[in-house]
């Protein structure tokens, strides 16, 4: 038996949890009230604010699930 030596491609599948943040953030109306409350801040600005770390780790790990896993190229260095 022979092993394929063509490096795997990373699934694009992961790519479609990017979407998550976009469609938890263009309907509104879901969010606007003022109430439940987090140490006094409204539910509309806590809610948004989680959101941006929730999209920072999606992204993340979107990223390290869709990099190759060929080698890096070494641009700065001089050999």
């Amino acid at each position: 038996m022979t092993k394929d030596s063509r490096p795997r491609r990373p699934s694009k599948s992961w790519l479609w949890l990017l979407l998550l943040p976009w469609i938890a953030m263009i309907y509104v109306p879901s969010y606007n009230r003022d109430e439940p409350r987090l140490w006094g801040f409204p539910f509309f600005y806590w809610y948004q604010m989680l959101w941006v770390l929730v999209s920072a780790v999606i992204t993340a790990l979107v990223y390290f699930k869709t990099r190759s896993s060929g080698p890096r190229s070494s641009r700065g260095d001089p050999s």
